[in-house]
């Protein structure tokens, strides 16, 4: 009886992913669109972007389709995976992706983008945007927008320690990433 009881124990903690490709094999076993971070062990459900923040999205992407990094092939897009490394995986709101990235994901390579932006919700908590932005950055992203639409203000991260809070008529700039990737944070919100 013992063993019964260990066995099924055991069985029960191997079942649990502990690293992302066992969370992408659990994961694609079910019957969900929902997207779910994974950390160390722990499976997230990430709400997908709300309507009252796509007025956010479509000025991001349309004011980066005029970069030149646009032109040399990269994508602005919503809600792809980005890996961190064997043990975590995120879903930034939006990213941009190199030409390179986008070739090499065709051919199963996992990567981080560049740029990763995350809209604040109700339910983050100040730590869990501090995890958020230490993944992003252990994963070689170079920069982090944080954008609080409430407040209307981006906080800008080029390092997990080196935060910019942008608002009003402050120009943003998504620069080392794309330079000429920039607006005033009155124009993102009365879009």
């Amino acid at each position: 009886m013992d063993t019964t009881i260990r066995s099924s124990a055991q069985r029960k903690s191997r079942s649990a992913p502990q690293t992302v490709t066992e969370f992408e094999k659990w994961i694609s076993r079910r019957k969900t669109d929902a997207n779910y971070e994974f950390v160390r062990g722990r499976i997230i459900r990430k709400p997908p972007m709300k309507q009252e923040e796509l007025f956010i999205a479509r000025f991001l992407m349309r004011a980066f389709a005029k970069t030149q990094l646009y032109k040399q092939g990269a994508e602005m897009l919503s809600e792809g995976d980005a890996y961190v490394d064997t043990f975590r995986k995120r879903i930034p709101d939006l990213a941009v992706f190199t030409d390179e990235q986008i070739r090499e994901a065709k051919n199963g390579k996992r990567f981080m983008p560049p740029l990763a932006i995350e809209i604040l919700s109700d339910s983050e908590s100040q730590n869990d945007v501090l995890d958020k932005v230490q993944d992003y950055f252990d994963a070689g992203v170079q920069l982090v927008w944080y954008i609080a639409p409430k407040q209307q203000k981006i906080f800008s991260y080029t390092s997990p320690d080196d935060i910019k809070v942008f608002k009003g008529q402050d120009v943003c700039s998504a620069s080392p990433v794309a330079p000429d990737f920039s607006f005033t944070i009155n124009d993102l919100f009365n879009a």
